[in-house]
């Protein structure tokens, strides 16, 4: 790498006390990008100054949340098609470092499962009974209800590992699964909850094209739109068609935003706070 000798002259200044000199030594690194990465984590394992450490960290994160910035703005302005890309996206900003591959293969294998006992001839019910089947009984899956507001409960690669969720993560698991198979499901933007729909298209009898719905937070418990309506009810709520029909998935990667704030806000974690509002403009420009 050419610049290789500026790199590491900007290493060596960067525990200057002078605050100006270390402005100056941060932008240009961060100016590199990607590539300085490694120089600055190595730099990091050879030196025991905690102030050194600790600019080394922040040049890194900085360097990695606006990869962060750039991927999810690339993934709405193109269409927000996938939604596990989506989440991904979401999960590098706490895991950057993480081996996405792993958890495509882990969705995978669900799938792989699930797809063995698929027959042709089986009912809509019949498919999601074997989703849940797979995915709750023979893979141990669960709404996380001892600790729901854990914010990693929001992140995929520790919701794959916990085997615990909370009710998008484990939607989105759920629905990637699903619509792997071809089978229509997909998520609905409920007030308080997130739920899925089997949608029907052809069933003109069917408000909203949606079959039935599905609690992926409950084991994938079967219900009708009589029950979203009582649960509207409860929550004195004035029924609108966004809390029947499917939504979009930046919807949803919204909302797993929208479930980290609120958790990170628990925690007093400020600096997460504003770095995800600055996520969640991304998805609202």
């Amino acid at each position: 790498m050419e610049n290789l000798a500026e790199i590491d002259a900007l290493v060596k200044l960067l525990d200057d006390p002078d605050e100006e000199i270390y402005q100056h030594v941060q932008q240009r690194l961060l100016s590199y990008g990607n590539e300085v990465i490694t120089y600055l984590e190595s730099a990091w394992e050879q030196s025991l100054d905690t102030l050194l450490q600790e600019r080394i960290e922040n040049i890194v994160h900085t360097i990695q949340f606006n990869n962060v910035k750039e991927d999810l703005n690339l993934w709405y302005q193109s269409g927000a098609f996938d939604l596990l890309q989506g989440a991904l996206i979401i999960n590098r900003y706490q895991y950057p470092d993480l081996d996405e591959q792993a958890i495509i293969n882990q969705i995978e294998e669900i799938k792989r499962e699930i797809w063995i006992g698929l027959q042709y001839e089986m009912s809509s019910i019949e498919k999601i009974k074997l989703i849940n089947h797979v995915f709750y009984n023979q893979y141990g899956f669960g709404g996380n209800t001892k600790n729901h507001h854990d914010p990693q409960n929001s992140y995929l690669n520790q919701v794959l590992e916990s085997k615990k969720g909370n009710q998008i993560s484990l939607a989105i698991i759920y629905a990637t699964l699903a619509q792997k198979l071809d089978i229509p499901v997909y998520g609905v933007n409920l007030p308080q909850h997130f739920i899925l729909g089997y949608i029907d298209e052809s069933n003109a009898e069917k408000e909203y094209g949606v079959l039935f719905y599905i609690n992926a937070f409950n084991k994938g418990a079967i219900f009708g739109k009589h029950d979203v309506d009582q649960f509207l009810r409860q929550l004195n709520l004035e029924p609108q068609p966004g809390f029947y029909s499917p939504c979009s998935n930046t919807e949803i990667i919204r909302r797993i935003i929208r479930n980290l704030i609120s958790a990170y806000e628990n925690l007093g974690a400020a600096e997460k706070v504003e770095e995800l509002k600055e996520l969640q403009e991304i998805l609202s420009e």
